[in-house]
């Protein structure tokens, strides 16, 4: 595959036959002597991760050409628009979900789409237009990073701040990583609650579409977000992902740095992106900033 559509999305594409960890390969490039050439928007990708990291230390490991790891690089402080503060930062991962949420939604579009041009008769079509056609699946974001597919988890995202350059405070840079489950069977997902776009929609999805999908819709919500300033609401990022966010309104469990345990309801995002969650026990709304959340309705 030539990676047409995506090589057009982004300043610079590099697919590797195989990485480690695509993170740890644009991390090293974005801050090594050739750091000039690893512009804001560069991507790194490829089909075969050997040494991909999840959030809390957790290990990503998939089967040969059935994923895409994919890592983009977001400069914040570079001279193509105003520096983003660092308080700003916390919606970057919430921007990536929500880009990678409708280019999945647009893959089983395309899918849903396909099967009804298939239909040899009205019966058939009749059948592809019910409410369990792939292209009506409910796709969701989880706070603060996976994709979900009917409650599955088809991608997870991670992010990871550079570190500042001599005499600088800001980070030099933000590497957003993003595992994607693309053709996984049954027999390949690595837990009883995930999935893949092949399970999903039941057809070979068009990997270079939904990539396309996922890297200009990405860095188009993000530069509209640095050039408000890092003001969610202004850029419309607060109204974007709040509309693709479905933990907002669910029953969570969160589990919290040091083990402690959070129940309650998930009201909404504060003006930083934290999870807002009205505690059963105390009846007050705590922001949360980090955490594991399990949407209860999956229980």
């Amino acid at each position: 595959m030539d990676w047409e559509r995506s090589r057009a999305a982004v300043p610079r594409f590099e697919f590797l036959e195989q990485a480690g960890s695509t993170n740890d390969e644009l991390r090293i490039a974005a801050t090594g002597e050739d750091a000039a050439a690893w512009p804001h928007g560069a991507v790194v990708v490829t089909d075969e991760q050997t040494a991909g990291r999840g959030r809390l230390g957790r290990s990503w490991l998939a089967p040969s050409g059935k994923t895409l790891a994919i890592s983009l690089l977001l400069r914040p402080g570079s001279g193509q628009g105003p520096a983003l503060p660092l308080e700003a930062y916390g919606w970057i991962p919430l921007i990536a979900g929500a880009a990678m949420t409708e280019a999945v939604r647009r893959e089983l579009d395309r899918a849903r789409a396909a099967r009804l041009e298939e239909a040899t008769d009205d019966a058939d079509a009749d059948a592809d237009g019910d409410g369990d056609g792939p292209g009506l699946l409910d796709v969701e974001l989880k706070w603060p990073n996976d994709v979900l597919v009917s409650g599955y988890k088809v991608c997870g995202i991670l992010s990871e701040l550079l570190p500042p350059e001599p005499g600088e405070a800001a980070p030099a840079g933000v590497v957003v990583g993003a595992g994607l489950n693309l053709t996984l069977d049954e027999h390949d997902l690595p837990t009883l609650t995930s999935t893949s776009l092949l399970l999903a929609s039941g057809r070979r999805p068009d990997a270079d579409a939904v990539l396309a999908d996922y890297l200009g819709g990405f860095l188009e919500l993000f530069d509209a977000y640095r050039a408000a300033g890092g003001d969610a609401v202004v850029s419309g990022v607060a109204e974007r992902v709040g509309s693709l966010c479905g933990t907002i309104g669910e029953e969570v469990r969160v589990e919290l740095p040091g083990g402690r345990m959070l129940l309650g309801t998930a009201q909404g995002l504060d003006a930083d992106g934290r999870l807002l969650v009205l505690d059963r026990e105390s009846d007050e709304s705590q922001a949360v900033a980090a955490g594991d959340v399990t949407h209860l309705r999956y229980e």
